[in-house]
């Protein structure tokens, strides 16, 4: 009876100790630069991408849910400060064939839509995506531009973790602790991708040289947590 009892303690000790670290930062990401981007309680630091009022987001038990019924030009929210090169780390879960994105350098004065300036990281039901997709529209990749390498999604009642790095011209995409995507903003190589591709028509993608982080309400629910963001 001791030993059930001693197992159920750690039990409950590990689960409170998890539900803590929640959207906290440890005293030596503070000392190393990290700042929170989500507080697990309200939409602090956000706004709506070309607004002010977040529509159809929630935030429930210390996690951002986006609508789950967002469209091409959804409620894509967008932090209130712009950065320029930072490390971001996100944790993310995706319903089923769900599709969603986080986007950098977003810029409201030059597109009508977010994803017509920023880049974006793609987040989607890898596995349960009901028709086939494009390589460079799987999760990990930069959308519509690069395609992730070795990259592997975690099942649907698992978090994954995301880090995007952002160094000058130098990105490079994370995935569950795996590179998966690295590229050069502004090179030959990018303007020969955007010229042939789906953002030939849309001359300000990818061009700014700072702007906001995003996420993306798109269709099909996605969640977030522990978003934080280190300037470097």
């Amino acid at each position: 009876m001791k030993n059930i009892f001693l197992v159920a303690l750690m039990f409950v000790s590990t689960i409170a100790f998890g539900q803590k670290k929640i959207n906290k930062l440890s005293k030596q990401e503070k000392k190393d630069g990290w700042e929170l981007l989500f507080n697990g309680r309200n939409f602090d630091g956000w706004r709506a991408f070309k607004g002010d009022k977040i529509s159809g987001w929630k935030v429930i038990d210390g996690v951002l849910n986006n609508s789950g019924v967002g469209s091409d030009h959804g409620g894509d929210i967008i932090t209130t400060k712009k950065y320029q090169d930072f490390e971001l780390y996100v944790e993310w879960k995706i319903t089923a064939e769900s599709n969603s994105g986080i986007f950098f350098h977003a810029d409201e004065d030059k597109g009508k839509a977010i994803y017509e300036t920023a880049p974006e990281y793609q987040l989607l039901d890898d596995k349960g995506w009901p028709t086939e997709f494009a390589d460079h529209q799987y999760s990990g990749a930069n959308y519509a531009m690069h395609v992730p390498q070795n990259a592997k999604v975690k099942p649907l009642d698992k978090w994954n973790t995301t880090k995007i790095v952002v160094k000058g011209s130098h990105v490079q995409h994370y995935l569950n602790g795996k590179l998966v995507v690295e590229y050069e903003l502004w090179s030959d190589d990018w303007k020969a991708r955007k010229a042939k591709g789906k953002w030939k028509n849309y001359p300000n993608y990818g061009m700014s040289k700072t702007g906001y982080i995003g996420l993306q309400d798109y269709g099909g629910l996605t969640q977030f947590r522990n978003i934080k963001i280190k300037e470097l």
